[in-house]
């Protein structure tokens, strides 16, 4: 079966946690064991209904103030397809777990609570989603049983998250009226809503149509190991292991070795079932050369006429994620794919205001504290070979490390 990640998103008390907690209890994916303590649960913190946001919020802090801090994942399946969800935190200071556990999502479920309209969070998630280059966005408008399943206030939410979509510029938007509490519209359609003629959620997320999030089409092969047995047996033995991060290798292919320019060809691909006619993203493979080249990890192949931007000048959006600020001129550890090289923030040329997401200058902004979200120009000490993250999300993408704490303090998407 096809298998389909997707992030929740939204403001505190949107009811993230309940919409999951609701899928997985109407697609029986849950153990009646985790329901009884849910249910044991509930009585003893006073509600009068079962909280399926107790099956998500795994952490006491959570449980005890009734949000999400960190990423939740679950996993359930149906007879058409399998998920992963990610459980994203609402609150602002934690927006830094909602670029983590989205970064890898096919699908972005952004919940409006229906009595606050479209606010700050929504909005904030929205353009992340966007930027993370998440191709599907499913715009759920929770609590529609607080407003007496009003039409009028859901369509009003949809015209704006449409004004809001004409700035973004996303690949597909879909909304549905939904009640995460009692279940209308998540698995099965609601009769509270005879206006709404659509599909429910999950059948929605059952159905959409995925794209695959890795790039067939580059041959990126970035080298992690360099396997040397030195046994009797194996003693002129050298492969190259890594993951594939794009493209599609076969053996006899002429490639080029970056950041080098040697050239050679593929003789053999291997895995630990054994030889391979093919590799693809994202196999893990064991590559041998018919040439004894100097290749270390870090290096990359590809095939010649194809190859990648190699430049040791970077202009990328930076998500910020620690609580000291960016400094201009100070320098990092940067790690992309395989290699690591030390990084100098050259500039700072616009942070965006997550108020109106209107772009504010580099002097005018204040610079980039945790949370924001800006553009840059890196130099880097020596060449990476990059993508643009539109391109190809692995070889388009990077984290900045703190040298002195080992801290990582922000997530890099090129340009």
């Amino acid at each position: 079966m096809e298998l389909l990640r997707f992030a929740t998103a939204g403001s505190v008390d949107d009811g993230k946690s309940t919409l999951i907690g609701r899928l997985l209890h109407d697609s029986k994916s849950i153990f009646e064991d985790q329901l009884e303590a849910v249910e044991a649960s509930s009585i003893r913190r006073g509600y009068d209904y079962t909280n399926l946001a107790l099956l998500t919020d795994g952490l006491r802090a959570e449980r005890e103030q009734g949000i999400t801090i960190d990423v939740a994942y679950r996993y359930f399946a149906t007879p058409r397809r399998k998920f992963v969800i990610a459980d994203t935190p609402g609150h602002i200071q934690y927006t830094r777990n909602m670029v983590t556990g989205a970064s890898t999502a096919d699908l972005a479920v952004v919940l409006v609570d229906a009595r606050n309209g479209l606010l700050e969070q929504p909005r904030r998630h929205a353009y992340i989603a966007t930027l993370l280059g998440i191709p599907h966005l499913v715009v759920a408008v929770n609590k529609m049983d607080l407003v007496d399943w009003d039409e009028v206030v859901f369509k009003d939410i949809v015209a704006a998250f449409d004004g809001l979509a004409s700035r973004l510029h996303p690949h597909e938007v879909s909304y549905f009226p939904i009640s995460a509490l009692h279940g209308d519209n998540v698995v099965e359609r609601s009769e509270h809503m005879p206006w709404y003629d659509g599909p429910s959620l999950l059948h929605h997320l059952e159905t959409v149509e995925l794209e695959s999030s890795h790039n067939h089409a580059d041959p990126r092969f970035p080298v992690q190991y360099v396997i040397r047995p030195m046994s009797d047996e194996h003693h002129d033995f050298r492969g190259y292991a890594g993951t594939v991060a794009g493209g599609v290798f076969h053996p006899g292919e002429e490639v080029v070795v970056l950041p080098s320019g040697r050239r050679s060809q593929i003789e053999s691909i291997d895995t630990l079932e054994g030889p391979m006619s093919c590799a693809f993203a994202p196999m893990a493979v064991t590559m041998r050369l018919a040439d004894d080249i100097d290749i270390s990890r870090g290096d990359m192949l590809t095939r010649p006429g194809e190859e990648p931007t190699v430049t040791q000048e970077l202009d990328a959006m930076l998500c910020w994620f620690d609580e000291r600020p960016l400094q201009l001129g100070g320098k990092y550890s940067v790690k992309h794919t395989t290699r690591t090289a030390r990084a100098m923030v050259r500039e700072l040329d616009f942070k965006v205001d997550m108020h109106t997401l209107d772009l504010v200058g580099g002097a005018e902004s204040g610079g980039l504290a945790m949370n924001d979200i800006g553009k840059v120009a890196l130099k880097t000490s020596v060449p990476l070979m990059v993508d643009s993250y539109e391109r190809n999300r692995a070889t388009g993408s990077f984290i900045l490390v703190d040298e002195g704490t080992n801290a990582t303090v922000a997530a890099g998407m090129i340009l």
